[in-house]
């Protein structure tokens, strides 16, 4: 008789929160609730999926390990410390504890997937469907002279080593097996191309040990950072902990770059198009990115992020782009994926972000407040990042007066984004900082003729006086998230009238139960029909604004829903509907894992986002 567990994976998608992260730091696999992992992209982040039944349905690719019998019970957690999940299946015949893991990256990717009996007898049953291709294709399976399982298909080839049996079943590979108290099942999952050896078999245990060891170590180089800051509240210190290690499992260690969220095309409301593939890393990520790992410790991490940014701005200005590859590819080509039918319907399926050839003007601030940051920061100065810096605000001085598609990449019209021309200021003024503060040779008088244009352009144009409020682009009536920004940057004090007018609009006009939408929504931004969830990011946000204003029970209030929001091993997706109560958007999303940290520091530091700087020196 299936279980309720396994029916529901052939039934109804699970939701967004149903999903929890394993990773090995150079790409993720999402594991359901339910025992299946529904999504795994190998080898790096940004390949093709090989399970892509998040985007589909099972024929498109998972690895389902479940009791065979009606589950009474099932709970999961992490072991403390680290990415290696532990779910646990009870039934009327006993219970079993599913752990799952990814070790540190070897000489082959690796899924490792263990079945321990707790206590009774309990019959499991496995379920692996290899669609390599994102769905599309079906591999060659022969079995080896040592038992295990090679699937091949064009450049992917993958081994499935196990000492269960196992047998083929409607082009997929199944197995029925029971497990007692004591007993532990061990299933590996590794990947190679198929023109190369054999991925070699792996050491289970010590696999366990040294995944265990590489977490918990690196966790632990923050605790002595953490613990200078007020005491974080459990929950807190809790949900930054796991903010951190998301951070760290969406960095592509390589090359340092951390790509946005672990999957593509995971709808901001459900049945809609707004799907977008984030399996890439945007600048504008760069400087809440360095500042969370730097106030926690993490140095190591931001110098690997610095050095993958200048790397990736390189070269000419004219041709900067707002995001890259992993490794600092330029061209994120977007296609669809038409054979997938979206999650719970919501198509297209995009892969590549077309976004990559916008113009926004936003990362130029991003990028010159970022590498500002690094060097107040204490990171030993990059040989080529001042030169690509002045060469940058060089060529922004000739286009900061046009208009942007913003920091919420709109495919409509460019505009006079408020936000876009703020962080044009910020570019001029970082630089003039870094310029006067490490003594740098710069055209200074020159940045502070730019920088004084910018802020009184932004003032007469981008501010409407009836309203007392800053508006989302000159001329518009629209409010915009992001116009919270404005005193975290520094453009304006938090005590100035236009920032709490600004703040108490935004407030009053983008709240949706509590929770900030990013426009207004009867404007699409976007060229797109209106429609998503809050987003999460803006809502920590207001925290920080809160924060400037001094409303501090009003922050910390926002801050523990927020933090109420993770699903029950600890993540955020981008987005979230409050009245159907469930996670919209790509996740694990580093932008909000982001926002988190920043938010619970700056509570608990008592200081501006735009003063944060209280770093450590290198060692």
């Amino acid at each position: 008789m299936p279980s309720p567990v396994a029916g529901r994976l052939r039934g109804l998608t699970m939701r967004i929160e149903d999903y929890a992260l394993i990773g090995d730091c150079e790409t993720v696999a999402l594991v359901g609730r339910n025992g299946s992992i529904d999504w795994l992209c190998w080898p790096r982040f940004d390949s093709d999926a090989a399970f892509a039944a998040l985007l589909g349905r099972e024929e498109h690719g998972r690895w389902l390990l479940a009791p065979r019998e009606p589950v009474v019970r099932s709970t999961r957690a992490y072991r403390d410390d680290t990415l290696v999940l532990e779910t646990r299946f009870e039934t009327a015949e006993g219970a079993v504890t599913l752990v799952d893991f990814m070790p540190p990256r070897g000489q082959s990717p690796d899924v490792v997937r263990l079945v321990r009996g707790e206590h009774g007898r309990v019959a499991m049953r496995m379920e692996l469907v290899i669609r390599f291709g994102y769905g599309a294709d079906v591999p060659w399976v022969t079995r080896l002279p040592d038992g295990a399982l090679r699937a091949v298909a064009g450049p992917d080839m993958t081994v499935l080593r196990t000492p269960v049996e196992l047998r083929g079943e409607d082009l997929k590979t199944v197995a029925d097996f029971t497990v007692e108290a004591g007993e532990v099942v061990p299933f590996v999952l590794s990947y190679g191309a198929s023109h190369g050896p054999l991925p070699r078999p792996i050491d289970v245990a010590t696999a366990l040990d040294e995944t265990e060891r590489f977490w918990r170590g690196w966790v632990a180089q923050s605790d002595e950072v953490m613990g200078d800051a007020a005491e974080l509240p459990p929950a807190w210190s809790t949900a930054v902990r796991r903010s951190l290690m998301v951070l760290k499992a969406l960095t592509y260690a390589p090359t340092g770059g951390i790509v946005a969220a672990a999957t593509t095309s995971l709808p901001e409301a459900i049945g809609g198009v707004r799907n977008w593939d984030y399996r890439f890393c945007w600048l504008r990520d760069a400087t809440l990115s360095l500042l969370a790992l730097m106030n926690a410790g993490y140095y190591q991490e931001a110098r690997a992020w610095r050095d993958w940014l200048v790397r990736a701005i390189a070269g000419s200005p004219d041709q900067m782009r707002i995001m890259y590859g992993l490794a600092g590819e330029r061209r994120l080509t977007e296609w669809t994926a038409d054979w997938l039918p979206g999650y719970e319907g919501s198509a297209p399926v995009r892969i590549g972000n077309a976004a990559h050839s916008q113009r926004q003007l936003d990362v130029y601030g991003q990028v010159m407040d970022a590498l500002h940051q690094a060097r107040c920061g204490g990171l030993p100065e990059d040989e080529r990042s001042w030169a690509i810096q002045r060469a940058m605000l060089n060529h922004l001085s000739g286009i900061w007066r046009e208009p942007d598609q913003g920091i919420w990449e709109v495919r409509g019209e460019p505009q006079h984004f408020v936000h876009s021309k703020v962080m044009a200021w910020v570019a001029f003024d970082r630089g003039i900082r870094s310029a006067e503060a490490f003594g740098l040779d710069a055209p200074v008088d020159d940045w502070r003729r730019e920088r004084d244009a910018i802020h009184e352009q932004v003032c007469a144009r981008g501010y409407d006086p009836v309203g007392g409020t800053f508006v989302r682009s000159y001329g518009a009536s629209g409010l915009d998230a992001s116009l919270l920004l404005l005193p975290a940057v520094g453009f304006l004090t938090a005590g100035d009238p236009r920032i709490r007018g600004t703040v108490e609009a935004v407030e009053e006009r983008l709240c949706r139960d509590g929770l900030l939408l990013r426009y207004d929504t009867q404007e699409s931004a976007d060229g797109l029909p209106v429609g998503e969830g809050a987003f999460l990011a803006c809502s920590f946000w207001l925290v920080d604004a809160y924060r400037q204003l001094g409303r501090i029970e009003d922050a910390r209030a926002l801050f523990d829903r927020l933090v109420g929001l993770c699903n029950d091993v600890g993540l955020l997706s981008e987005e979230y509907d409050a009245r159907a109560g469930r996670l919209l958007g790509n996740m694990p999303q580093a932008f909000s894992h982001v926002a988190l940290i920043i938010s619970a520091l700056n509570l608990s530091r008592g200081v501006k986002p735009a003063e944060q700087r209280s770093y450590q020196p290198l060692p």
